[in-house]
Parts: structure tokens; sequence; C-alpha cells
């Protein structure tokens, strides 16, 4: 079968990649990451392993998956997306701004309903409907997955029209977070990456939000066009579907 000239380089670079990840690389590089709000704590760890492992290291920014596409469609000079979706991925490939047959899914987001103050949200998300806050804290649907996720609760709990004038909503779901940390907000929508990191105590009470609920949140990666050509981005997705990167991204509670 004929493979496109993108595709074929791509599958050498990655499997080259596969090869070389795990000892230190003779040529280090930088990789410039764009990396959903979301993931942005355990991408920092796996960043240190990734270097650990291949002496390249890597520039991540870290914000909504919606202001990414934006960006990148205006020649951001990105060379890899770890998105907070698998839509976004696959549209950037097939309007020519990432490398076709790179994207893949490397985690299943988890959907919470957060609050800083210890016992205000029960284990049913009974809270939502009972009147008892004044705001409520979410990612902006139009950009982030998480805050889509959470309207589609909404709809499900029969709340939308209820709830829309306590919404507070964030560019990412870091400034969601952020709204409820800081009590601008007494709940909202977040990640459960965000609230119950490895090792640490959760703070303030939460329901994990049952996935029939909304929308399965598949979070792709994917190799964008500047990075074509760099083989420590190859490398950096090849990472990405190692034992250790998967076996920490589910340390901080995605599906996988």
């Amino acid at each position: 079968m004929h493979r496109s000239a993108p595709l074929a380089r791509w599958l050498a670079a990655g499997s080259a990649a596969c090869l070389a990840w795990a000892a230190p690389a003779a040529w280090a590089d930088q990789v410039t990451v764009a990396v959903a709000a979301n993931f942005a704590a355990p991408m920092a760890r796996i960043a240190e392993g990734f270097s650990a492992a291949t002496g390249h290291t890597l520039k991540l920014s870290a914000g909504s998956t919606g202001k990414f596409y934006s960006q990148i469609v205006a020649g951001a000079p990105f060379e890899v997306l770890i998105a907070a979706d698998d839509e976004t991925p696959k549209k950037l490939i097939a309007e020519g701004h990432a490398v076709a047959g790179s994207n893949f899914t490397y985690a299943i987001g988890v959907l919470v309903l957060w609050s800083a103050q210890p016992g205000f949200v029960d284990d049913q998300g009974a809270v939502l409907a009972s009147g008892r806050f004044a705001k409520l804290a979410i990612a902006n649907p139009k950009l982030a997955p998480y805050g889509r996720a959470g309207m589609e609760v909404l709809k499900a709990r029969g709340l939308t029209d209820a709830l829309t004038p306590k919404l507070v909503t964030g560019e990412s779901i870091a400034q969601a977070y952020q709204f409820v940390s800081t009590g601008n907000a007494e709940l909202g929508f977040v990640a459960l990456s965000q609230v119950a990191l490895p090792g640490k105590p959760v703070s303030g009470s939460y329901w994990r939000v049952p996935a029939h609920l909304h929308g399965e949140i598949r979070q792709d990666a994917v190799l964008l066009k500047p990075g074509e050509k760099s083989a420590a981005a190859a490398a950096l997705l090849a990472y990405l579907k190692s034992a250790p990167a998967s076996a920490l991204i589910q340390r901080y509670g995605y599906g996988h």
C-alpha cells in the first residue's frame, strides 16, 4: 500500500524514537509543546522522565485546547499538541497543520464537581440542585472539552436553565480551578487530575461525575507540522506511549 511522504517520514521517525527514547540522545534537542491545562501537572512529571531517558528537554505551554487550535492555525511554532479532546488533533490533520497518522489517545479524562470546602459536595452531586451556592465555575465550553462536558452534565440533570445565571466561565480548566480554589466560586467542574494528586490528600470535597452523564473525554496527542522532522518530537510521542508514562498518567486519575 502506498503511503504519503509525510506519513512515511512520521512512521520512520516514530520507529526510530521507539528504539531510542530509553537511552540518552547523542544530540539533545528541545521540543515546544502545547499541553491542555488539565494535563499540565502530569505532563511536567512526564517531562522529567523523558529528559532523564533521552536528554531532550520540553518547553511547555499550558492552556485551553481551543485557544491552542487558533494559535496553531495562525502559525504558532508548537511542535506537539497534547490536547484535551480527540477532535482538535483530527481537525488540525485535516486542515494540514498536523501530520497524518500521528494522532493517538494518551488518556481518558475524568470530570469532577469540586469545592475547596470539605463536605460541601456530596457523592451524588445533589448539591447542584440544592440552591446552596451562588457561583459555579466552568471552563469555556467553546474552548475546553471539560467545560463542554460540564454543560452536558447540567443538561442531563435538567439544570441548565436554573444554573446558567450562576456560571463563572474561565478560559481554561486551570482558570475554573482557580475560581474555586480562591473562593470566587463555591464549586466548579474540573479534572480529577487537578484535585487528586498522587501521594497527597484531596483538599475540599468532590463528586466524580459518572461517565454516562457526558460524552467521553478522549484526550489525543498529535505531531504538528513544525515538528515533522524533529527526532526529539517523535521521541516524545513514543515516550507518551511507554509503560512509565502510562503508569504516571493512571496515577493522576486518568483512564487509559
